[in-house]
């Protein structure tokens, strides 16, 4: 689970690297992508499901930069960051796409619906 590796990466880094400021921000990030992906799963709406997607596709954009300072900066070994940066990639790839298809079928339900409305207007 990627919210584990980002706390075993917080560890090390405050414990052994004596690095505190950069470890704080990926931990924050890197695990609000699954807090706000659970949060979805309880959505009172399509729209509300979709917000919190979002804030997780912008979580997971955030957290590969933390991930790309981290390595640049030499707090993190090449084979570290190809492993985060590959999970963290896998979870955009996936976050974009569910929130690319639900904002499509929302528009076409709005369409549809509109369409329904005009027709109904139609009759009267």
């Amino acid at each position: 689970m990627f919210a584990l590796d980002i706390i075993a990466l917080y560890k090390s880094l405050s414990e052994e690297k004596r690095e505190f400021v950069l470890s704080k921000q990926i931990f924050r990030s890197g695990t609000s992508i699954g807090a706000n992906v659970a949060e979805a799963s309880n959505a009172q709406s399509d729209a509300d499901f979709l917000a919190k997607m979002y804030i997780a596709l912008k979580e997971a954009g955030e957290t590969q930069y933390w991930l790309e300072l981290l390595f640049e900066s030499d707090y993190i070994d090449k084979a570290r960051f190809d492993q985060l940066k590959g999970e963290c990639y896998e979870l955009v790839k996936l976050l974009t796409s569910t929130t690319k298809t639900l904002k499509e079928r929302m528009s076409m339900t709005k369409k549809k619906l509109q369409t329904q409305n005009s027709k109904l207007y139609e009759y009267r």
